[in-house]
């Protein structure tokens, strides 16, 4: 095993030749490279795959010894400092090396028919590998500044790849605001780590956990700077994770290609993050503030993501704020100091959120092959409905990954998220209460998305009076100032009602819109058109994506099904399915925890039917309002008879607008940094421009048109005559002779 674990720095360096080559071959053959471009997906995925083996062959070794190990090397000596560089390798490292490379590999698998032609197809796979390299060093690191070196890279990578089409003005204000957010918490994570090196001179993990420990029990460093210090440390696993209030990049990142969205903002890069907190949390459990500041941000962001993700249109910003959720449930749980149950969620939702989005990538791939759909519209599920028939294979997917996600048993996510919960009850009622009221509302908000997208009729295909198909098709502009003149159909309390008056009504909104001319009479009653037009082309249907579309995500499935099967609670007897807490068990004696031996089966089960309840209650929700209704929603006596006009319709229309204006606008977080961030530092920047260029400059160009002007004047008046000259010497010699004598 050592001849395994000394080789092991080799591991982070597999993928790295592909950027490289790809690189120097656009550089030397640039035709050559790109009429090859094709065969670069195979040597990126051969080599991600032995790095997988080789991990998959250190967790196994972790497993059966439940060791950890450190090689370094010096790579800066001076007389006063010493930098070495190295790697570490423990549990916390095998999973995410596992993570990192089961899910990269599938990505890359995906992304060759996804991104087949796309003219970027080459620099895609460059950023891939380049951000696989990193983010493997990255969790192979064995001190805080060689972890600092490649988080940036990892940032880097992610600025790229979510700008990948940085010719669309909102991939490239993506990117950017990603790139601000992020050096926010970066500079934090900096600067918390030179505090650290001054207070114990060392940056390796292993000696700053004993030294930091020693000062604290014996008093012998400032508690408020140690505070401070790891305060700002965990600000840059804020920003990187999506946390409140450093959360707003998350949602705009969607504008990269959707295989990025799957490996970078749902399985690795975010979770880097959570990666941080855990590697430090030895650091982190001897302040309890700090402690107690990592659950309250991640009840925060559990709360804040879901309710965010309730009213979005784009299916993949609304797995966005599902992924922003679920991260904080995984730093609730490192906030509590449930270290097993956090890293266990994090192995869990990484497979079952990168099946989501893969999924909704098949959905986008496929509405755009339909005529007249641009890229908004094909993210767009006010524009979908009715797939299930056209992608059948790609809506079982889904459905597994929206199941798993919502906390269904046997599938992945129960496990991991109901020990959540139930660890919650120990630290705060108060904060179970509404991790188990968010559970309600992933399985209302993601039973939303998947219902709009698969159930009901295709909204882009009419029917006429006759009940032919038309090959017509109505536009809907959901960008711009037109929004506000449309009805939200995706938002199933603003569903519309046909009056006497040929009117479109909303059941609580209380303006009335006119039906547009040109929406035919037999139209279903779910869209408002703007505009018309006659395809050009032949409609077609959405179709199934190709099998190299669909491998990667039936593996995913099979990992929804079965990872689970690794963190059950269950160590009797000869029998040990609790691989997780072998697995984990040198960093739980680290933390002085004790693995679960053995577990409570009827609390467990009680406290198993409790969520489950709570996950179909929303479940429930989400069938009864955006499962297809409106032709028998006028039969329903007592819902006609609760939204007349009265006091319950006015309260009604009050809760469900505020409800919705606070999801569909993301909390007025995003315009309150706009009015007070960029609106306030681009008055300060005008108002110190005015104050330089009329204060400062006027000063100084006012003493030179002052000299200026008096010079012309001496210049008229003395004509060039020596006998003038001395006259006005004279002159003003007698006045200072008259002052000076006044003065005295």
């Amino acid at each position: 095993m050592e001849h395994t674990y000394q080789y092991s720095w080799i591991i982070p360096f597999v993928p790295l030749p592909i950027p490289i080559l790809i690189g120097v071959g656009l550089l030397l053959f640039p035709t050559a490279t790109k009429n090859l471009r094709r065969i670069w997906a195979f040597p990126s995925i051969l080599l991600l795959s032995i790095v997988m083996i080789f991990s998959v062959d250190l967790s196994i070794q972790q497993i059966n010894r439940s060791s950890t190990y450190q090689y370094v090397w010096s790579w800066t000596i001076n007389n006063d400092f010493s930098f070495e560089f190295g790697y570490f390798l423990d549990s916390l490292t095998s999973i995410m090396l596992i993570l990192i490379t089961t899910v990269g590999i599938l990505v890359l698998i995906y992304s060759d028919n996804y991104m087949s032609h796309d003219q970027g197809y080459l620099r895609f796979f460059a950023y891939l590998s380049l951000f696989n390299t990193s983010m493997l060093e990255l969790v192979t690191s064995s001190n805080l500044i060689q972890i600092y070196i490649f988080w940036e890279l990892v940032g880097m990578c992610s600025y790229l790849l979510i700008g990948f089409w940085f010719t669309r003005p909102l991939a490239a204000n993506a990117c950017q605001k990603a790139f601000v957010t992020n050096r926010v918490g970066d500079f934090g994570l900096l600067l918390g780590i030179l505090g650290l090196y001054w207070i114990t001179g060392s940056f390796e993990f292993q000696d700053l956990f004993e030294l930091f420990n020693n000062l604290i029990s014996n008093n012998q460093g400032h508690f408020l700077f140690l505070t401070l210090c790891a305060f700002l440390l965990f600000g840059g696993a804020v920003a990187k994770s999506a946390q409140f209030p450093l959360h707003v990049w998350l949602p705009d990142a969607m504008e990269g290609p959707t295989p990025i969205s799957a490996l970078i903002h749902a399985a690795t890069m975010v979770a880097a993050g959570i990666f941080l907190v855990a590697r430090l949390l030895p650091l982190f459990i001897f302040i309890p503030y700090i402690m107690n500041l990592i659950s309250l941000i991640g009840i925060v962001t559990v709360l804040l993501g879901a309710t965010l993700a309730l009213a979005q249109k784009d299916i993949k910003r609304g797995l966005a704020y599902s992924t922003m959720s679920q991260l904080g449930y995984m730093m609730l749980a490192l906030g509590m100091g449930s270290y097993r149950a956090a890293l266990f969620h994090l192995i869990t939702h990484a497979y079952s959120k990168a099946l989501l989005f893969l999924g909704s990538g098949s959905i986008i791939h496929s509405m755009e092959a339909i005529v007249g759909y641009s890229p908004y519209k094909s993210q767009n599920i006010v524009f979908m409905g009715g797939l299930k028939k056209h992608v059948p294979i790609t809506k079982t997917a889904f459905l597994m990954g929206t199941l798993s996600l919502c906390g269904i048993p046997p599938l992945a996510c129960f496990w991991s998220k109901d020990e959540i919960l139930n660890d919650s009850w120990v630290y705060s009622p108060l904060f179970a209460l509404i991790a188990w009221s968010t559970a309600g509302l992933t399985a209302f908000y993601m039973f939303r998305i998947y219902l709009l997208t698969f159930e009901g009729h295709f909204n882009i295909h009419f029917q006429n009076y006759s009940g032919k198909k038309s090959s017509s098709f109505y536009s809907i502009k959901l960008w711009g100032k037109e929004e506000e003149k449309m009805i939200d159909r995706n938002f199933p309390l603003f569903s519309l009602l046909r009056t006497n008056n040929n009117q479109q009504t909303s059941l609580f909104w209380r303006k009335p819109y006119k039906i547009g001319g040109n929406v035919k009479n037999g139209a279903p009653l779910t869209l408002l058109s703007i505009t018309h037009f006659e395809a050009k082309k032949p409609f077609s249907y959405p179709h199934e994506s190709e099998n190299t579309m669909l491998f990667p995500m039936l593996v995913l499935v099979l990992f929804t099904l079965f990872v689970g099967v690794i963190g059950i609670p269950f160590n009797q007897q000869e029998i040990h399915l609790d691989i997780l807490s072998k697995l984990l068990t040198p960093s739980i004696n680290l933390l002085h925890q004790n693995s679960k031996d053995s577990v409570d089966w009827y609390k467990f089960f009680t406290n198993a039917t409790f969520s489950v309840s709570i996950t179909f209650f929303g479940i429930f929700i989400a069938s009864f309002l955006y499962k297809p209704f409106y032709s028998s929603l006028q039969n329903l006596n007592f819902f006609n008879s609760f939204v007349k006009r009265g006091p319950n319709r006015i309260i009604w229309d009050k809760i469900i607008n505020f409800l919705y204006d606070w999801s569909y606008n993301r909390a007025y977080i995003d315009a309150f940094y706009a009015m007070s961030l960029t609106e306030g530092i681009r008055g300060l920047s005008e108002l110190t421009h005015f104050f330089d260029r009329r204060v400062i400059d006027g000063i100084t160009n006012g003493l030179g048109i002052t000299s200026f002007l008096v010079g012309e004047s001496i210049k008229s008046v003395g004509g060039s005559r020596i006998s003038s000259y001395l006259l006005f010497y004279l002159f003003y010699v007698l006045i200072f002779l008259v002052i000076y004598n006044f003065r005295i």
